[in-house]
């Protein structure tokens, strides 16, 4: 085995183990205050999932689509970029094979990756699609698990379709998604 003392490794090391530490440190204190001048990512804590069809029509060619809102119900201002992560679950909360792409769905071309301010109250926006044709595989979902960008935890919300290989794509979330 070969060692090497020199101060430059020994001062790499430290440093990453600090590194280390402080995003351990990091992921047992979600409820400290975060650095001045910066806005916390938004938690599941504090955030309410919902789908709505914004009065559109998200139907044709054996897809179907609808868009996922999480509304922050804290009272501070948090921070969210990216795309959830999506799991189908049974009606008795039984997860169920689920593949989600990221990206442009069937109906609506994906906003790509902004980072968006959510006030209290306020809400972000991602288009959600599936197919619901025959298939060797079609899933039964009653439920869909969202886990928000940068979350270990989800939310839980009623989902009773039927879809294609368990196959979903969304965007990434945007401050509105226009459905018309």
């Amino acid at each position: 085995m070969l060692r090497n003392t020199s101060p430059l490794t020994a001062a790499a090391t430290a440093a990453a183990i600090a590194a280390v530490a402080a995003l351990g440190a990091a992921g047992t204190a979600a409820a400290a205050p975060p650095a001045a001048g910066r806005t916390p990512t938004c938690d599941v804590s504090g955030l309410r999932a919902s789908l709505s069809d914004k009065g559109g029509h998200q139907n044709g060619m054996s897809h179907e689509g609808t868009v996922l809102v999480l509304t922050n119900t804290s009272d501070r201002t948090c921070a969210l970029r990216g795309y959830a992560g999506l799991q189908l679950e049974d009606a008795q909360h039984r997860a169920v094979t689920t593949h989600t792409t990221w990206g442009s769905t069937y109906f609506i071309p994906d906003p790509g990756k902004n980072t968006l301010l959510v006030r209290p109250g306020g809400t972000a926006e991602a288009a959600l699609a599936w197919a619901h044709a025959d298939a060797p595989l079609v899933v039964q979902a009653g439920y869909l698990r969202v886990t928000p960008p940068a979350s270990r935890g989800f939310l839980t919300i009623p989902f009773e379709k039927t879809v294609t290989n368990g196959d979903l794509s969304v965007t990434a979330f945007a401050r509105s998604i226009d459905v018309s």
